[in-house]
């Protein structure tokens, strides 16, 4: 076995082979070992072989030239570490593996083991290797083993998805070959048929893939990434993982029960990573590019995705999954959870049903989109519901649903509609319910004036630490609107739409509770009138790090729940008592 080091003519090295045949094609053909690409690369062009004597490197073109130290060669050999081998403007390095302490062992691999702190002493020719491919010594690579623990790594990454690569060249080539129409296939048709096609060319590699290549894992990695989300499929399959964030295309971290950890997959290349966003967001009419860099969209099950790429994200593109639990969550869930109390519930359910204006509020990852679909479950089956989202994630069970989904802009700019468009729209719908998926600008301001013009029991969402600062917020983007209004009818305005805050909390282990079930009474002196009907007092710690706490009524009984009783409907009046 030998390794071969391919670099290009400014000196940087482009990847590094390792050979674990005798015999190392090089040429532009696909079945070359070595695939040079390039107008003067021949099909077949030049062959290095291992023999007794050492390794040599042969011209097997007739019209193809190949130098070593820039001079034509037609059969030369044994190669020195230092030599140079020149192939239509690359240039080729090879480096013999043999056996130390009845192991085989890659020249360069000592300094490798070094920077990972097992060092060991490396022979002189080892030294003069990784001088002339990396372009330091030993020592001085010791010395900036940051820099060259990255080279090293990169060259590592490249051979690990070297046969993966090789296999989705080979699958492309043969779809264009058969002019596979993959339009007019529904997805377990192509899944079917490419991998069809995938068993049919590792079967054709066999001979030449190494005998640590583990042929079902390569064929499921080549669909995965020709038809899927790469390898990423597995984490969304993952049902303990809750988040997946691609920092980089070799920089992934997932979520679990609320704790960030980095994971072991990662993408082939950044290129990899784009076509993965690519097949989320064109199936939903949405593009993402230079011009267009950022999108929101969802997967089948209607886990939430962000994609941001170049030239916004620096370091390669980006992709945050959110993912929904494939079994729909319940009320009975979120007590078995802890994340709320069955005393709560009940509240909360007849709050829903007496057509209650409720607004979630919490920060980014605390629940409310869940808590949102929970409690519009509670919703009447006989009453009309419109449902409006930047991207569609509610899973309502109301037949009489009508989903309305923002749409961005095309390439010239024009045909955007968004959330506050489509709240206008939705008033002329005759909906007995709106459900805004969240309220984060000027929208605000008609969702406000909807739930105060007869369409009560209106559910939405909005980011803010506590309940009292979800009035501040819904202030300013009442603001955002560019309606010159002065900030006490604002306040009005707000008191006399919504009557129930909800606020929900993420905690440092990663747990998530409603810490505050309040309600908006009106204004007095200026100022928002609110009182707590239930809290969450946390109480420390367990030995597992776990929060402690307990969920308490506060002794408050809500204004609307006398109305009720002064009605003569039945309440339970004794969920309030402390």
């Amino acid at each position: 076995m030998f390794n071969v080091i391919i670099k290009n003519g400014k000196g940087e090295v482009l990847s590094s082979v390792e050979c674990p045949v005798d015999v190392c094609a090089i040429g532009k053909s696909r079945s070359n070992l070595i695939q040079l690409r390039g107008w003067k690369v021949a099909p077949q062009h030049a062959e290095i072989q291992r023999t007794a004597e050492g390794l040599f490197v042969d011209c097997v073109s007739q019209k193809a030239t190949v130098e070593v130290n820039g001079k034509p060669v037609e059969h030369y050999g044994p190669l020195h570490t230092t030599d140079q081998i020149h192939i239509a403007g690359y240039y080729l390095q090879v480096g013999e593996m043999r056996k130390r302490a009845g192991k085989e062992k890659p020249l360069g691999a000592t300094v490798v083991r070094s920077l990972e702190g097992e060092p060991e002493e490396s022979s002189d020719d080892e030294d003069q290797f990784l001088k002339t491919v990396i372009g330091v010594s030993h020592h001085a690579a010791l010395e900036e083993s940051q820099e060259l623990s990255r080279t090293i790594l990169e060259l590592r990454h490249k051979d690990k998805f070297k046969w993966r690569n090789r296999v989705h060249e080979e699958l492309l080539a043969a779809m264009d070959l058969r002019r596979t129409d993959v339009t007019a296939m529904s997805e377990e048709e192509l899944r079917k048929h490419v991998k069809g096609i995938i068993q049919n060319i590792i079967t054709e590699l066999d001979a030449r893939l190494p005998a640590d290549v583990d042929r079902k894992r390569l064929a499921k990695e080549v669909l995965d990434e020709a038809v899927g989300l790469g390898p990423l499929e597995d984490l969304v399959d993952d049902e303990s993982v809750t988040e997946i964030m691609v920092n980089r295309y070799d920089d992934i971290y997932v979520e679990r029960n609320g704790k960030l950890t980095k994971s072991e997959v990662t993408f082939s290349s950044d290129d990899a990573v784009m076509s993965a966003i690519e097949r989320i967001v064109s199936p939903l009419g949405r593009r993402i590019d230079e011009s267009s860099p950022m999108v929101d969209a969802r997967l089948r099950d209607g886990s939430r995705v962000n994609a941001i790429i170049p030239p916004l994200a620096l370091r390669g593109p980006c992709l945050t999954i959110r993912k929904f639990a494939k079994q729909k969550l319940t009320a009975d869930d979120l007590v078995k959870f802890g994340a709320i109390s069955p005393a709560m519930v009940a509240f909360l359910k007849v709050a829903v049903e007496q057509r209650r204006n409720i607004v979630i509020s919490g920060g980014t990852g605390s629940g409310k989109t869940t808590l949102l679909n929970v409690l519009s479950n509670f919703i009447p089956p006989d009453e009309r519901i419109v449902t409006v989202e930047d991207a569609a994630e509610l899973k309502l069970v109301q037949p009489h649903l009508v989903s309305l989904e923002a749409r961005p802009a095309n390439l010239e700019g024009k045909g955007q509609v968004t959330i506050r468009d489509l709240v206008k729209n939705c008033l002329r719908m005759r909906p007995d319910r709106i459900v805004v998926g969240e309220c984060r600008g000027g929208e605000a301001l008609d969702m406000l004036q909807a739930m105060n013009t007869g369409h009560d029991g209106s559910l939405t969402t909005a980011h803010a630490n506590t309940p009292r600062d979800l009035i501040s917020r819904l202030e300013v983007m009442v603001m955002m609107s560019g309606m010159d209004l002065p900030v006490q009818a604002i306040r009005e305005q707000v008191a006399s739409a919504v009557d129930i805050v909800v606020q929900q909390t993420r905690f440092s282990d990663g747990s998530r509770k409603i810490v505050n079930v309040t309600e908006i009474t009106g204004v007095e002196g200026g100022t928002v009138q609110m009182q707590d009907i239930f809290v969450y007092e946390q109480t420390g710690f367990d030995e597992n790090g776990k929060v402690k706490g307990h969920f308490k009524p506060t002794g408050r009984v809500p204004e609307f729940y006398e109305d009720l009783r002064k009605r003569g409907i039945n309440v339970d009046m004794s969920i309030f008592n402390g």
